[in-house]
């Protein structure tokens, strides 16, 4: 009676088995959560059919990732799924709190912040960007029942923008840093006879008000171009 409506899980993966059991004694107004590894939010065969027959009968409330290594007996990341007999609402709430934990030494913890944040987000069933969404049935079955989190969330961070003007006017500096200084390199090279560094003669010098003795009078005798403010 416990597999009949939905049929028996894989021998391979007995996940769905775990669940069908405790959902077959779930009271009519009662609530379940089991947490599973995330393979059974997409793996296909039996699993497939099995959690497609619980979503359409309007059976999974909620998904729950969370974060990897919370467990002694697995470091793999896991999810809750939150099942009913009596649900209401016509969509599934996807909590993503794979990212919101504290990191540990040899294993990862869920903080009280951590843990309020999921539950006040399944309790009033809210939507934030990269952390929660409801979803409903008529997308999910055109994602052919799939429950992977990252089909539904988001969790891409947008690339940072760059001011461009910025940008060139910190190159601008740092160009002008490297040839002052190879300017006045080049006035103790030529004391000692040495080769002197290349230099681009579209390039301005700063010229320090240094007293040294032929150092300013050297650097003078370079081609000099106003720097642009």
């Amino acid at each position: 009676m416990r597999f009949k409506s939905h049929g028996l899980a894989p021998k391979s993966a007995a996940d769905f088995a775990f669940l069908l059991h405790g959902f077959h004694y779930l009271k009519e107004d009662g609530v379940m959560a089991i947490i599973l590894p995330h393979g059974v939010l997409f793996r296909g065969g039996a699993e497939e059919r099995i959690r497609t027959k619980l979503l359409k009968d309007g059976h999974i409330d909620t998904v729950i990732g969370l974060p990897a290594n919370l467990f002694y007996s697995t470091g793999i990341p896991v999810c809750i799924l939150v099942l009913k007999k009596c649900k209401k609402p016509d969509d599934v709430l996807f909590i993503n709190a794979a990212e919101h934990f504290v990191k540990g030494k040899r294993q990862n913890q869920l903080s009280e912040e951590n843990i309020t944040k999921i539950i006040d987000t399944y309790q009033n069933r809210t939507e934030a960007p990269r952390y929660s969404r409801r979803v409903e049935m008529a997308e999910i079955e055109k994602n052919d029942f799939n429950l992977n989190i990252s089909r539904y969330i988001s969790t891409a961070v947008g690339e940072e923008e760059i001011d461009l003007e910025a940008t060139n006017d910190d190159l601008v500096e740092i160009e002008w840093a490297v040839q002052t200084a190879a300017a006045k390199h080049n006035v103790f090279l030529k004391e000692l006879g040495l080769p002197l560094l290349p230099w681009h003669e579209t390039s301005t010098p700063m010229v320090d008000d240094d007293p040294a003795s032929g150092l300013e009078a050297a650097l003078l005798e370079m081609p000099v171009k106003t720097k642009k403010k």
